[in-house]
């Protein structure tokens, strides 16, 4: 039923804990492939060199330990385990590697903004329920 699935992660409690619904998913459903994605702000090019370059090696190291993490939190999968790093917006990124990479379901962790706050800004999860070309699984 869930052959591919994405797991979308930001290094927060949330986005771990569902790195390990993501994993048990994955085992229930015998899943081929499980991508776990990072997806990262852009980095303003008015920083100027060499403050660019550093912005971008801090940035690209960040994004691989939170994927690192959540790897980790995910346990050995029979299933084959691809990660992806993204430039963007992360509701937009999540959206569109879930469409490039025929993703069956999506798992990503809830944020905890408050009502108000997410009422007045949306929230990347929001986001990506509302526009995603699969089933989204948000995970508190």
């Amino acid at each position: 039923m869930f052959d591919t699935i994405l797991l979308a992660v930001d290094g927060s409690e949330h986005a771990l804990h569902a790195a390990g619904v993501a994993a048990n998913l994955a085992k229930a459903m015998n899943s081929q492939t499980l991508w776990v994605a990072v997806a990262y702000g852009p980095i303003p090019s008015f920083l100027g060199e060499p403050n660019l370059q550093e912005a971008i090696s801090a940035r690209l190291n960040e994004s691989e330990q939170i994927l690192q993490q959540a790897v980790e939190a995910m346990g050995p999968l029979a299933s084959d385990v691809q990660t992806e790093l993204l430039e963007g917006d992360a509701a937009e990124s999540i959206i569109e590697v879930a469409s490039t990479r025929n993703c069956d379901v999506i798992v990503m962790g809830a944020r905890g903004l408050g009502r108000l706050t997410g009422l007045l800004l949306g929230s990347t999860s929001q986001k990506v329920v509302a526009h995603a070309p699969c089933p989204v699984l948000i995970v508190r």
